[in-house]
């Protein structure tokens, strides 16, 4: 069984900012989100690194990320392209949006072909989320189903004071499998409760703060490639003439799509950490304090790397 892998998403990086260089670090010492991340999987276990970027940002990466990593882990990059479409398709005339995380994680076809855990670059998971989802990709492997899992947090602790977030909501059974997950594209912190919106805001519904949520933290066996690849065109047929410039490819509806047709099952892994990011850039202040107070109880050094 070979050793599982991270894949890292951070095509999207800088996009929210303008650009890596306006990525703001998290602490005195020039972390960003990314590097606790790194310290807390290479930790766990992960030795192989793969970054999923855009070409565009692929200097700015290096500078900021990649070229201290490379002393750390084995690493390696791969390229989310819009232009990476099955063949018959095009790129709808306007469209600057990525296709979604299951574009994303297809972008690593040819380059990954271990089990491997996927993160998004700009969250903060907390410590145990690696180990836990490390020794279940080092114990499981695909039989009459494929063997995935997701580490799931209660959606209360991934909210933010400043605006709305995108979060996949999940239901589980009585042994902890995933049964369900939705795309919840807009939602909000409400008092101590939390609603979502499917109409752009104009009308809300509660939502339970306790839900388990999806942060697209996910461990999956190399099957799922093969699945997204297959997936992707159907994706297209339906989503192009109906919303050309925004449709998404989203990594846990084709998981659910797998799941309820009987090809995959998923085990839940639950967090009790808070999940910290920098969503809005007011959020920031919240998280830089986050990092002072997990480094004073000592869960991480005051300098990660040498640099």
């Amino acid at each position: 069984m070979k050793k599982p892998e991270l894949v890292i998403m951070a095509a999207g990086m800088g996009s929210r900012y303008g650009g890596l260089k306006q990525i703001d670090p998290v602490d005195e010492q020039g972390h960003l989100i990314i590097d606790f991340s790194i310290y807390d999987a290479v930790k766990a276990g992960f030795n192989d690194i793969t970054f999923v970027i855009k070409h565009e940002i692929e200097k700015d990466f290096k500078e900021a990320i990649g070229n201290h990593m490379e002393k750390i882990a084995n690493v390696k990059y791969v390229y989310q392209d819009l232009n990476n479409l099955p063949a018959g398709y095009s790129v709808p005339e306007g469209r600057t949006k990525p296709w979604g995380t299951g574009h994303a994680i297809l972008s690593i076809l040819g380059t990954v072909d271990a089990p491997f855990a996927v993160i998004n670059a700009d969250d903060y998971y907390g410590t145990h989320a690696f180990k836990t989802i490390y020794d279940f990709l080092a114990t499981h492997e695909d039989g009459d189903k494929y063997s995935y899992a997701m580490v799931g947090y209660s959606l209360k602790n991934t909210l933010t004071e400043q605006g709305t977030v995108a979060r996949g909501v999940c239901e589980a059974d009585e042994n902890g499998m995933l049964t369900n997950i939705t795309e919840r594209t807009k939602i909000r912190k409400n008092g101590d409760g939390a609603q979502y919106s499917e109409d752009d805001g104009k009308t809300w519904t509660d939502l339970n703060p306790d839900s388990i949520v999806s942060m697209n933290l996910w461990g999956f066996t190399p099957s799922i490639l093969k699945e997204l690849k297959a997936g992707f065109p159907a994706f297209l047929d339906a989503n192009l003439k109906t919303n050309p410039l925004k449709c998404e490819y989203f990594l846990p509806t084709v998981v659910d799509n797998l799941i309820k047709a009987g090809k995959a099952e998923a085990k839940v892994l639950t967090s009790l950490d808070k999940w910290y990011g920098v969503t809005y850039k007011e959020d920031k202040a919240v998280v830089v304090q986050a990092f002072k107070d997990l480094k004073a109880k000592g869960v991480y050094p005051e300098q990660l790397w040498d640099r």
